[in-house]
């Protein structure tokens, strides 16, 4: 007698839960979507677009390093390549994009 029941409130539980909005289905797809946009796409965005601001602003004599640990003095500029020359007098050409940053900043003593 029991299993007629409880056979008979799982059918109503089953066409409860089929007769859930379209919409209500999607929420948790927007949701996870917004946690990764503020948690990884917009800090990476930032990230790049300060980057290029760098790139924009470098100017014949600042001490740069490049993403590959070489220190230099800009000593020319173009569209896409830098000349860098190297304490020892060296001159290295190199992809602007290669840059990563300014050398001041990198060998300034921490107080």
């Amino acid at each position: 007698m029991f299993e007629i029941f409880s056979s008979a409130y799982a059918q109503e539980a089953a066409a409860g839960a089929a007769q859930q909005s379209p919409f209500m289905q999607f929420v948790p797809f927007v949701l996870i979507f917004l946690v990764m946009y503020f948690l990884m796409i917009r800090p990476q965005k930032k990230k790049v677009q300060e980057e290029q601001s760098f790139l924009d602003k470098l100017a014949h004599g600042d001490e740069v390093f490049t993403k590959s640990g070489i220190l230099g003095k800009i000593t020319g500029i173009a569209d896409k390549v830098v000349t860098l020359e190297l304490e020892s007098g060296a001159k290295l050409k190199i992809l602007k994009s290669h840059i990563g940053g300014s050398a001041t900043q990198l060998l300034a003593e921490k107080k």
